[in-house]
């Protein structure tokens, strides 16, 4: 009985003493960085600004990996389905991790079971603007013409079922009104249809409208945060107009299979956050029109159920389905 209770313990002391030795001997090689959309996404630039620095301060590798398709599923998926040894990574958006569970009836993977968040690193504004054919000063005057005469006017998005098209849908259910949805696919072409006026707005990344903005082409009318950003502090948010609640800051976090060590999970986060708390990442950062987040694996759980939350009265109102 000795023995075996000797045996146990030096077991779990064995146990407990591995869990920080492997941290400490990760990276043991290159490390695979998947993002779920294509080059020059928001996600890749930010996995490939911080993969940068963590290939300098770790000494190994960091490997963008891009794996598109299925609104993000794909390249998610194969972050779960990963080696769970902290050798790959990725970074992922509210869609993948939140709101397609919403809007597929079937997915590879259960974000909730088989990945774990690291840490949000950043997040990007969406902004509300407004082409020639809208011509509205502030949020109020465009709420008070869509409430006048619903069904009247259109928007773009970048296809249906992403937070640019849930956006403006919960604007729409806030001011009482409704407004036509024109999905495209992607923000190139949702830009470009409120410059040529096939659409009148769009609840679009800054990084995708501001240009257009600061070119005069599109006015900016509010960005969808709950306070003013840090990236664009001229901009009142859209509660200052008059629509509360409505929140579609569109984040960036970085995470990894489940079942990776809690050792290595707690390691790669103060690395992540290290990089995001140098000044250069934060000046390139703050060009894409990205505030820093850098928050905890908790907090980073608790965004994912206020997206669901958040999301699934509009998904469910308009029955919004992919699949």
């Amino acid at each position: 009985m000795k023995r075996r209770l000797f045996l146990s313990l030096s077991l779990a002391g064995l146990c407990l003493a591995v869990a920080p030795a492997s941290a400490q001997q990760w990276p043991s090689g290159p490390v695979k960085v998947i993002v779920p959309y294509g080059p020059g996404s928001t996600p890749d630039m930010i996995a490939r600004i911080v993969s940068e620095h963590l290939s300098a301060r770790l000494g190994k590798p960091f490997v963008v990996e891009n794996k598109a398709g299925a609104s993000g599923n794909i390249g998610t998926d194969a972050v779960a389905k990963a080696t769970p040894d902290g050798q790959t990574i990725g970074v992922s958006i509210a869609g993948p991790l939140a709101v397609n569970t919403l809007l597929f009836r079937s997915m590879p993977y259960d974000p909730a079971r088989d990945i774990a968040p690291i840490t949000i690193a950043a997040t990007q504004p969406s902004v509300l603007v407004v082409g020639s054919r809208l011509p509205v000063a502030d949020t109020a005057e465009l709420v008070a013409r869509l409430a006048r005469d619903p069904g009247k006017y259109n928007f773009s998005s970048m296809g249906a079922g992403s937070i640019s098209h849930l956006a403006v849908e919960a604007i729409a259910a806030k001011a009482g009104t409704e407004i036509v949805h024109v999905p495209y696919a992607g923000s190139t072409k949702a830009v470009m249809a409120v410059l040529s006026g096939e659409v009148d707005l769009a609840v679009l990344p800054a990084a995708a409208v501001m240009p257009q903005v600061k070119a005069g082409k599109l006015r900016a009318l509010a960005v969808a945060t709950a306070k003013r950003s840090a990236a664009l502090p001229d901009l009142p948010t859209l509660a200052e107009g008059g629509i509360r609640d409505v929140q579609a800051d569109a984040w960036m976090g970085f995470i990894a299979p489940a079942k990776t060590p809690e050792a290595i999970v707690a390691r790669l986060h103060d690395e992540i956050v290290a990089v995001l708390a140098d000044p250069g990442v934060q000046d390139k950062l703050r060009g894409l029109y990205m505030d820093v987040v850098a928050n905890s694996p908790s907090e980073f759980k608790a965004t994912l159920k206020g997206d669901l939350d958040r999301w699934r009265p509009i998904v469910e109102k308009h029955g919004i389905r992919l699949d």
